[in-house]
Parts: structure tokens; C-alpha cells; sequence
């Protein structure tokens, strides 16, 4: 296995809330390249969360994969297309919460 890319985590971002605030939630998570965004949630709580650190390591592999840019528009298009919950990049991050070792790729620190 290849080294693990480093993702630094902010806590308490204001995209994070924002995006809290339109998906209709208390806290939520969301990936900016090698950073990850949190909301009304502790960096630990969510570090404690295996299937939530799943899920959002994959959404750093997909930037990894496809590049800041890259990953913004196919995002967008998939959303503005299908919806959140049937963009193709969420559907992906779902399916990979649910995969043992799948955080490994990637290592998460405050």
C-alpha cells in the first residue's frame, strides 16, 4: 500500500456550516482538496466515527483522483443533474462507509 495522503481538519468552518444549514443538520463534514471541514461536531467525535472517516476519506481519494477543479465540477454538475443524494460522488462515498480498511488511504489530523 502506497503512503496515506494527509488531510488536515478544521474544525468550527463556516462552509461547513453553511452546508449544515442547507442539507438540514446540526453538524456536517465536507472535503476542500487535503482539508476537511467540520461543523457541530469535535475533530475526535468524527475521528471516533468509523463510517463517517470512511465516507469522507473518500471523498479525499476522489480529489486526489480527479484534482481540485475536477473534482468541484463533477460534483456540481452531478448535484445540479441528479440531486445530492444521487450524485454519483456521494453514492461512491456511501458504498466506501461501508468498506473495512477503506480509511487507510488516508490519514486525518486536527
Amino acid at each position: 500500500m502506497s503512503r496515506p495522503i494527509d488531510c488536515r481538519i478544521i474544525e468550527n468552518a463556516l462552509l461547513a456550516r453553511l452546508a449544515a444549514r442547507v442539507l438540514g443538520g446540526q453538524a456536517a463534514a465536507m472535503v476542500i482538496g487535503r482539508r476537511l471541514l467540520l461543523w457541530g461536531v469535535p475533530a475526535q467525535a468524527f475521528l471516533d466515527d468509523v463510517r463517517w472517516r470512511r465516507h469522507e476519506a473518500c471523498h479525499v481519494l476522489q480529489y486526489h483522483r480527479y484534482g481540485l477543479a475536477g473534482f468541484l465540477l463533477r460534483y456540481a454538475w452531478q448535484t445540479l443533474r441528479h440531486g445530492y443524494r444521487h450524485n454519483a460522488l456521494e453514492v461512491e462515498a456511501r458504498a466506501a462507509s461501508d468498506q473495512p480498511g477503506f480509511d487507510e488511504r488516508v490519514q486525518f489530523h486536527p
